[in-house]
């Protein structure tokens, strides 16, 4: 009897670390400071040294508007905020100096709009891969956040 118990408490333990386990793929990655979330960060990578763009959603749970100014990232040489747009019919894409988020509001950094543009990659990066990128903000504390690299099809 006592070695069935055993039996029963490992199966429980191999299941519960594999519920675990699927939970945590489940959710976006995400991080959090001072009033700031950062849920769902993505970043779509091409092959070889083509730009990557980096995507998430910011949400300002803070009684104060925070301001957005930039990002970094030792897996990139050069990252900056970009906003991509069609107008009349033509697609363009501009970099954007700031971006303000008032308390209580949210901004989409999603495809065919706002996007971190990760250039020059410092090594080599696969769908899988975790990358750091810090966000800057102007009177806030930095947020580094792990983005997960996805194909380009995923997006």
């Amino acid at each position: 009897m006592a070695n069935g118990k055993r039996k029963l408490k490992r199966w429980i333990s191999a299941a519960s670390l594999g519920g675990l386990a699927a939970c945590l793929l489940a959710f976006p990655l995400a991080a959090s400071a001072d009033g700031l979330d950062v849920t769902d960060a993505r970043m779509r990578v091409l092959p070889g040294d083509m730009p990557a763009a980096g995507y998430f959603r910011l949400d300002n749970t803070s009684d104060k508007t925070v301001v957005l100014v930039g990002a970094k990232s030792d897996a990139f040489e050069k990252v900056e905020l970009h906003r991509s747009m069609n107008k009349d019919g033509m697609a363009s894409m501009e970099s954007v100096s700031r971006l303000e988020v008032a308390p209580d509001e949210h901004i989409e950094f999603a495809p065919q709009g706002y996007h971190l543009m990760l250039m020059k990659p410092t090594g080599a990066l696969s769908a899988g891969d975790e990358v750091e990128i810090t966000l800057e903000f102007e009177h806030h504390d930095l947020l580094t956040v792990d983005f997960e690299a996805v194909p380009p099809k995923s997006m």
